[in-house]
């Protein structure tokens, strides 16, 4: 059955990560940089991955696992070694209705974790459900070629342009079609040769010719 993709603001929510490997400090990692306020919990810590535990809004705690770890939490990461452990994870989850993922194990995860080409505030996901990350993790590197920092820049642009025509045109279908000039490979294009801010002066004289002369 295909999944529903979304993506989940986590900031200042509360998200557990279960173990303290390699995998799960990159789990750490990534949620942190989302805003999250990250529980580890694990029995001990490698003395080289113990710096990745001791970020802001990361709280390591020395402990066997406990279920009363999960509550409160939006969503939970078990990525240890002991299947036993991570199916009674997955399990406690279950019991509390929190959103879980056991790392390598598809049949014990409520979501899958795309791999992400990252361009300032563009991202642009790759899943497979689970059946092959490392094909997923393939085709970002494709995609990494493909979209650059300056699609990223180019995203920014079009968000002030989008608020001007928001503001300036009334009718939905004029702005429904300036919006799509807005983001088309043409006005890429444009914003790629003259820059940033040539390219705003030259689409809000199109956002006022439209406000001015409606269709």
């Amino acid at each position: 059955m295909a999944k529903y993709p979304i993506t989940l603001e986590m900031s200042g929510r509360r998200a557990v990560v279960i173990g303290a490997g390699p995998v799960a400090a990159r789990k750490v990692q990534s949620l942190q940089e989302a805003g999250a306020r990250v529980t580890v919990v694990a029995q001990q810590v490698q003395p080289i991955l113990e710096e990745a535990f001791h970020l802001p809004h990361v709280e390591l705690v020395l402990s066997p696992y406990q279920k009363a770890y999960l509550v409160g939490a939006t969503l939970v990461i078990a990525a240890t070694n002991d299947q036993v452990l991570n199916r009674q994870v997955f399990a406690d989850c279950q019991e509390l209705e929190i959103l879980c993922n056991v790392v390598d194990q598809p049949d014990l995860c409520d979501f899958f974790v795309p791999a992400v080409v990252t361009r300032g505030d563009l991202q642009i996901a790759v899943s497979t459900d689970g059946h092959c990350p490392a094909y997923a993790g393939h085709l970002r590197k494709k995609l990494e070629t493909l979209f650059t920092e300056t699609h990223g820049q180019f995203l920014d642009a079009l968000d002030q342009a989008r608020r001007q025509t928001l503001e300036a045109i009334d009718d939905p279908d004029q702005r429904k079609a300036v919006l799509g000039r807005l983001a088309g490979d043409e006005s890429f294009e444009y914003f790629v040769q003259h820059g940033a801010a040539e390219w705003h002066t030259h689409w809000q004289g199109l956002i006022a010719d439209h406000a001015n002369h409606p269709l």
